[in-house]
Order: C-alpha cells, then structure tokens, then sequence
C-alpha cells in the first residue's frame, strides 16, 4: 500500500519522502518487536501456532520492502532521478537500462553507427612547390611528461 503511493508518477517533496521513510521504519521496528515477542512467548508456552507467525512475517516482509523502496527513491532524490518504468511505474536512475523492479528494458536495444569522419581537404599544391598538402584538424596542444628523477 506504501509502496504504491510511493511509486506514484508525481513528485514527492523530499520533507514529505523522508516523513514515509521516518514512519514505516519506526512500523519496521515495532512490527519486528511484536514478532520476536510473540515467538517468545509462543516458545515459553512450548505451543507455535504458524498462521500467526506468518501472518505476522507478511505484514513486516510489506512493510520492509515499502521501506526499502522509500530509502531508494531518497537516494535517488540526491543523484537524479531520470523518469519511471512504463510496465510498473517504478522509479529509474539516470542512465538505467533495465527497470529494478520488473525487469523489462526501459530503452528500446539501438545500436548506433560511429559516424565516418569526411576525408580531410586536399589543396592542389602548396604555396610554390607543386606538392600536394593535407589540412590536418586542429588539436590540443599535448603537455609535457614530467621528467622522471634517476633512482
């Protein structure tokens, strides 16, 4: 149910993200609190009814994996996030090829082509020579290695 809300299209205020994040961790807490004490006391009884530990382990397994989503889309707040899965709405990275959550490609597969540069131009003949000469493109200029010390 969390989860949900929290995947949601919309953008979340940080303040509002952080308060889900604060509220399902102190639920995490205390839904694991109560399971370890019930299985305590289900073992000093020498009595384990596992419908109830079960559904108990359910309830905390949802609250744990909203909690897991929220803490994600905090740390993507930071970094950026680039949009949501088209399959499951879930939220995606910058730079993501395959959504997290589903596993369905969020790009279609291109594959693209490195562009041929153009030959350079070629000028008939230099300047008085008669020998062809090639325009080279412009580079950086290349720093100097640093001298190495003799050891």
């Amino acid at each position: 149910m969390e989860s949900q809300a929290l995947q949601g299209g919309g953008s979340v205020g940080r303040s509002k993200l952080q308060e889900q994040r604060d509220e399902l961790a102190r639920e995490f807490v205390e839904l694991q609190w109560d399971l370890g004490g019930i299985a305590y006391e289900m073992a000093s009884r020498d009595y384990f009814r596992l419908d109830v530990l079960t559904r108990h382990a359910a309830k905390l397994q949802q609250v744990d994996s909203a909690l897991g989503q929220a803490e994600r889309m905090l740390r993507l707040s930071e970094d950026g996030v680039a949009g949501t899965c088209p399959s499951c709405g879930g939220v995606q990275a910058r730079g993501a090829i395959y959504c997290w959550q589903c596993g369905k490609e969020l790009t279609p597969a291109t594959v693209a082509m490195p562009a041929t540069p153009s030959p350079a131009p070629v000028s008939a003949t230099a300047a008085g020579g008669g020998m062809p000469t090639v325009q080279l493109p412009e580079t950086a200029p290349i720093a100097a290695a640093p001298e190495q010390q003799p050891r």
